[in-house]
């Protein structure tokens, strides 16, 4: 039976790329717990495993010694999941658009690119060493807040 009540975790790991896996385990069982479809959770999943290979790559440089927190919470009709390495940070609006010109050819922005692609929200502490990300099971589309204009204005003409 999928769970309705919300949940949220905390976990800390050594930032060692092995420690990933199970976060990743625990996170998405929770997800399927949660009645989270396979689209939402293969896309929290490409998300949550790039922003933790950061986390540990990039921030604690694969010092085994550093960690990475990790705080989840699982609603029914969302994820939010916080990442905190115990690196210097960056400045994510630094990293190049992997889309565009000679960055076609280098690997740096692709995992960024990725978390902001499968993500609704991805956002970042000042210090840049904290990544905070959101996703939505129902996504607010722009044809129903069309309609649902429409339809108000509508109802308002008829009233006059």
């Amino acid at each position: 039976m999928a769970s309705k009540a919300p949940f949220s975790s905390s976990i800390v790991v050594e930032s060692v790329p092995s420690a990933i896996v199970g976060v990743c385990r625990q996170i998405l069982f929770k997800l399927e717990d949660s009645s989270f479809n396979k689209e939402d959770i293969f896309a929290i999943h490409l998300a949550l495993e790039e922003a933790l290979i950061n986390a540990v790559k990039h921030g604690n440089k694969m010092d085994p010694t550093r960690e990475v927190k990790i705080d989840y919470s699982i609603s029914p009709d969302k994820i939010e999941i916080s990442i905190t390495d115990d690196g210097v940070g960056f400045n994510p609006e630094s990293v190049p658009d992997p889309r565009v010109g000679k960055n076609l050819y280098r690997s740096e922005g692709r995992g960024l690119l990725l978390m902001r692609s499968y993500m609704d929200s991805v956002q970042f502490n000042q210090q840049g060493n904290c990544v905070y990300m959101v996703r939505y099971k129902e996504k607010p589309s722009i044809t129903k807040s069309r309609n649902q204009t429409k339809n108000n204005q509508t109802s308002t003409s008829k009233q006059d």
